[in-house]
Formats: C-alpha cells, sequence, structure tokens
C-alpha cells in the first residue's frame, strides 16, 4: 500500500491562537504531528499551511512545508490546494492527519489509507470508536457517526444517533444505554481526485446545520467507509486543558 499523509496548518484558533506552535517540551506542537506521521508507512508527509510562522518553524525541523492560500474555507478545501500544486495523481490516497493530533497513532493512519484501499468504490473512508459514556452520547462536541452493514456511512451528526426510543433520558442519564453509539474520529483518507472535486461541490443545508464538511460529500452521493478504530485515537488538542492534558502524557 502506498499513501500520502498531508498536514493542515492553521496560524488561526479561537481558542489556542498559535495553536501549531504552541510548546510542547521544547517542540511546536506541529512537530509532535509530524513525528507521529512519519512512524507510518506513508511514502511522504506534508504539511500545509498559510502562515510563514509555521512554514519557518517547520523547515527549522526540516519537515516537507507547502504554502497555500488564504481563503480555504475547510482543511480539505486546503488539501486540495496541495494536490493541485504537487501534481499528484487522481488514483493516489491521501491521508489528512490534522495539525492538532500530536498523540495519533501511527497504527491508525495506516488503518484508515487501508481500509479506502479496499473500498475501491468509496471517495473517502474515516474511523470511529464506541462511546463509552452517556455524557458522550449527549456532547455536541463529540461527532456520532452510524453505517450500514458494509461500513458505508449513513450519517454524522452532533445529535445522539441512532436515538434509542424509549431509552434516552436526558434527565436520568445515568440509566442511558450507550450500545451501538459510535464517536467519529476525525481522520480521513481520500482519493486524490475526490479531493480535486470537492471544493467544487456545492454546500449543503445539512452541512451547515452541524457544521460537519463530510456531509456534503453524502450528500452528493459519494460513499464514505467507516471502520472502528483498531486501538485509541489518542488526544487531540483544542482547549487549553487538552493542551495541559497532552503535555503531561508526553512528560510521561
Amino acid at each position: 500500500m502506498s499513501y500520502r499523509i498531508i498536514i493542515p496548518a492553521r496560524y488561526q484558533s479561537s481558542r489556542l491562537p498559535g495553536k501549531p506552535l504552541l510548546d510542547i517540551h521544547g517542540k511546536p506542537l506541529i512537530q509532535h504531528v509530524y513525528e507521529c506521521a512519519c512512524k507510518s508507512t506513508a511514502k511522504d508527509v506534508i504539511i500545509a499551511t498559510d502562515d510563514q510562522r509555521i512554514e519557518e518553524a517547520v523547515k527549522r525541523f526540516d519537515a516537507k512545508c507547502c504554502m497555500t492560500g488564504r481563503e480555504h474555507p475547510s482543511g480539505t478545501d486546503r488539501l486540495a490546494e496541495v494536490v493541485e500544486l504537487f501534481g499528484i495523481a487522481d488514483t493516489e490516497i491521501i491521508v489528512n492527519l490534522q495539525g492538532d493530533e500530536p498523540m495519533m497513532p501511527a497504527g491508525l493512519l495506516d488503518q484508515v489509507a487501508m481500509s479506502l484501499e479496499n473500498t475501491p468504490d468509496a471517495a473517502m473512508s474515516t474511523l470511529c470508536e464506541v462511546i463509552q459514556t452517556p455524557d458522550e452520547v449527549f456532547d455536541p462536541d463529540i461527532v456520532k457517526v452510524i453505517f450500514d452493514q458494509s461500513g458505508s456511512a449513513l450519517y454524522f451528526s452532533r445529535a445522539p444517533i441512532p436515538w434509542a426510543r424509549g431509552a434516552y433520558d436526558e434527565q436520568n442519564r445515568s440509566r442511558i444505554s450507550v450500545n451501538n453509539s459510535f464517536r467519529h474520529i476525525g481522520l480521513y483518507a481520500y482519493r486524490a481526485g475526490f479531493l480535486r472535486r470537492y471544493p467544487q461541490l456545492p454546500a449543503c443545508q445539512l452541512e451547515q446545520q452541524e457544521a460537519l464538511e463530510q456531509l456534503r460529500a453524502l450528500y452528493h452521493g459519494f460513499r464514505i467507509q467507516v471502520e472502528i478504530a483498531a486501538e485509541p485515537a489518542g488526544v487531540g488538542v483544542d482547549t487549553p486543558a487538552d493542551l495541559d492534558k497532552v503535555r503531561e502524557m508526553l512528560k510521561a
């Protein structure tokens, strides 16, 4: 199996400005993410950014960097530009590793790429894991996914899906069963040809309502293959509390 990893990294963040450059034990966060990617079997790792400060930091640890436009509304659009700039063939597999995932296991990068390679009629693949607690079911920051018997995604939502009629009680969550509830892991593999098409697909109302860009692909009839992750996905950095947690875990 042959694939590439692209890591989109923006400087702006509403909760953690300059997030890719935040220090974790003497290295910027983006370097930790890059080192995770390098442990995979990917043939190439590219960091895509629109900020000169990130580009300069990336050059200091000798990683490949691609400067992109500032106008991209999503990381997927940024990846599409990289595919064009590097002239990557339509049939190649591209894994999107978010620039705030410094603990993503290399095995999951390989897994999501292999999932797409093994599903010729899918445009994308992604991973999920079993939800463990009732609070996760109702947390809008935890995206849920449901899929059919062949692993094709049916829907992604910030709401509880599937809704277990008669079993969910927001007033008494301790009695809620979380069976058959899956948390979406924001790790994607794409065929490069689909990445070229994605920016031309009109945004849909579902995507805008849920603020989930993968719903655009489903709305326009593209298959997204979903697999249960073979190991825990690790901790991403969205908040100052996440940053403290990652610092402590990496120190240990």
